[in-house]
């Protein structure tokens, strides 16, 4: 059954001398792949709609194993992102960790919405710091390993939450960081944006301001707690750290 699907292209593969395999995320049936002929060719009407990042319009063949796409339109090509390594290596970062959490076949219209906005952002700004790890929270809800943000992983209270527990899986108030040597340490300003990040939208990033001492340390905690229960090698990631060593 031929359908119009929107989408965005997360992942390429070569198939064959001339034609790709890519893997699309989109609105109406989530992630699926697809066999796109000819796509290698520099001539093709398909190679321009096949790149990575590429928001998108696909005409697709439906099939129970490999679907097939017929023809595509452009509709954003993210071309500010393919020229710059550094967005190209954070956007790489976060379709990588979709396809790797998202099931094929499940759409999620809000991860959906929250990963066009979090792209958006990327290709309009200089830092993305923050929608990135608002995005990433969301994804590792998704992906079922979430940590306990608003409350103690221990006691269940909702208030003085002081540290962080990778052991543990999350926020620990000060009455029982004890029982966690290793606990990361955050301002209680911090501890809150944790929660705020994952409950909050993307199109409210505006309004989060944060010092930048305080980012680099939500972003050397995510590290770590995905590090303890992602399960999955992230090459985009490695990219991302060895281009923050060259800084």
């Amino acid at each position: 059954m031929l359908e119009k699907i929107e989408g965005i292209v997360i992942k390429t593969q070569d198939y064959g001398e001339t034609h790709k395999i890519i893997t699309i995320f989109s609105k109406k049936i989530g992630k699926f792949s697809a066999l796109a002929r000819g796509a290698k060719k520099t001539k093709s009407r398909m190679a321009a709609v096949t790149q990575p990042f590429i928001h998108g319009e696909f005409f697709v063949y439906i099939n129970k194993g490999l679907s097939t796409i017929q023809q595509g339109e452009v509709i954003h090509s993210n071309r500010a992102i393919r020229e710059d390594i550094i967005k190209t290596a954070f956007t790489a970062y976060i379709v990588e960790l979709t396809d790797k959490l998202m099931e094929s076949g499940e759409p999620d219209y809000f991860i959906y919405d929250q990963l066009m906005q979090t792209i958006s952002w990327i290709s309009e700004h200089e830092f993305a710091e923050i929608p990135i790890m608002m995005y990433e929270l969301k994804l590792y809800k998704k992906g079922g390993f979430v940590p306990t943000v608003d409350k103690c992983v221990n006691c269940n209270r909702y208030v003085d939450l002081r540290s962080f527990s990778i052991a543990e899986g999350g926020l620990l108030c000060s009455q029982c960081t004890s029982i966690d040597p290793s606990a990361i340490s955050l301002p209680q300003s911090v501890a809150k944006l944790l929660r705020i990040f994952l409950e909050v939208g993307i199109e409210q990033v505006g309004t989060i301001k944060m010092k930048e001492r305080n980012i680099q340390l939500l972003r050397n905690l995510l590290d770590a707690y995905y590090d303890q229960y992602g399960g999955y090698f992230l090459k985009s990631k490695r990219f991302l750290k060895q281009m923050d060593q060259l800084k």
